[in-house]
């Protein structure tokens, strides 16, 4: 008989766990909770109906029809995790401990919110015929026949979403235009010295880029800029960023900073008890940079679930500080990010930005803070070990890209 089948037998109902949503976050609380050994009920709550997917193919491999789907290879029955898909979660009620569901509520004793972030719509582009989006499954099956018939596309945003689509919709064969409101790309996330060999990458790639050109409108068929251009477009695809899926927790209690997103504490806790918060929903404080943090990316909503399924399965709180980590598969190139720059106060270079492949090192008092590789993969791996160890390094051995990265770390921190 098993633990839970005894727990059940002797009249004690284990404590049971819900997920709001059914991303990579979501899917790694439930995975991670079984790993850790947790026995209780586990429900996974999804919004869309499609069996659980990950997210990053759908830019690539589904969005040129070289795979249906990106489904989770997880056997949710054999694990024991009940799977609640298309169902909308619209309120939470914390002191019944209840969720609000179209189907009736839904009771948790611990709850998980993991509902990702949803893209930031351009405005007066809703309802306009041939604008797109790519977020979701849904999204990436619309926009398939857009490449197959090698429509002219304008993307808007040069964001690492606008560059990734640019590229596929690129070799699917269509015209593209890319316009950017910035007067580089990548204007929110990396600095201008950084950004301006990105630039490059889109005329070498075939697509044009716009920059410092803001759109008035768009209708169907073209996108009207602020100085009068008008550009023909057989579809137009948004990629202006991306905000927390938050807006159903109003007036629930919980936290919510600034930006939307949930206000975690370092375990990863919420305002609310016996409420955790993962991935792209929710912010954490940093003790590794002295700030509050808000990651949207894959590895975070991969790393952050298992923090809270260990504090779920043992009741230990556990400390969440991870190394942001990140990648783009764009213009023929693989990136990789990982740190966090914000307070660096040097930046260097190990190669020439003109070559196809390069790294750029930002360093703090010394210590290294931030990697961002170009088709570097090892310079990513090895730099990402010295951000974690917190190691200053001799900047002038970092400098020369001969040198393996993992041997320019400085004894005797």
């Amino acid at each position: 008989m098993s633990e839970r089948t005894q727990g059940l037998a002797a009249g004690h109902r284990p404590r049971g766990v819900v997920i709001v949503g059914a991303g990579m976050a979501g899917v790694q609380t439930a995975v991670a909770l079984r790993e850790q050994g947790f026995t209780g009920p586990v429900t996974l709550i999804g919004a869309e109906p499609h069996q659980p997917y990950d997210r990053p193919p759908l830019s690539k491999a589904v969005l040129l029809g070289k795979a249906e789907d990106s489904a989770f290879d997880v056997d949710f029955e054999a694990l024991d995790i009940t799977l609640r898909l298309g169902l909308d979660v619209t309120g939470l009620r914390a002191g019944a401990h209840e969720l609000d569901t179209p189907e009736g509520p839904v009771a948790y004793d611990s709850l998980v919110l993991a509902t990702g972030a949803e893209p930031v719509a351009l405005p007066g582009s809703e309802g306009v015929p041939g604008v797109h989006l790519l977020r979701t499954l849904d999204d990436a099956a619309r926009l398939r026949p857009v490449l197959e018939r090698q429509h002219d596309v304008v993307v808007v945003g040069a964001g690492w979403i606008g560059a990734e689509f640019a590229t596929a919709a690129r070799a699917a064969g269509c015209a593209v235009t890319v316009v950017e409101a910035a007067g580089r790309p990548l204007a929110g996330t990396m600095p201008a010295e950084v950004a301006a060999p990105m630039a490059g990458w889109y005329a070498e790639s075939g697509a044009e880029l716009l920059t410092g050109a803001r759109v008035a409108r768009v209708e169907q068929g073209a996108v009207h800029l602020a100085d009068g251009r008008m550009i023909p477009a057989g579809a137009v695809v948004v990629g202006i960023g991306a905000r927390p899926a938050t807006a159903w927790l109003a007036g629930s209690g919980i936290a919510l900073g600034p930006d939307g997103s949930v206000t975690a504490d370092s375990s990863l806790r919420t305002s609310l008890p016996d409420v955790h918060a993962v991935g792209d929903c929710a912010s954490f404080p940093s003790a590794r940079y002295g700030e509050r943090l808000s990651v949207h990316h894959w590895d975070n909503a991969l790393q952050g679930p298992r923090t809270v399924a260990a504090a779920l399965a043992d009741g230990v709180a556990r400390t969440y500080d991870p190394v942001p980590y990140f990648w783009s598969e764009q213009f023929g190139r693989f990136v990789q990010y990982a740190g966090h720059h914000a307070g660096a106060d040097t930046l260097l270079w190990r190669g020439d930005p003109a070559d196809p492949s390069w790294t750029v090192c930002w360093l703090r008092s010394g210590v290294l803070v931030a990697v961002l590789a170009v088709s570097r993969p090892r310079d990513l791996a090895q730099g990402r070990k010295l951000v974690e160890a917190g190691a200053r390094i001799d900047a002038a051995r970092a400098a020369d890209s001969s040198v393996p990265l993992k041997s320019t770390a400085l004894r005797g921190r």
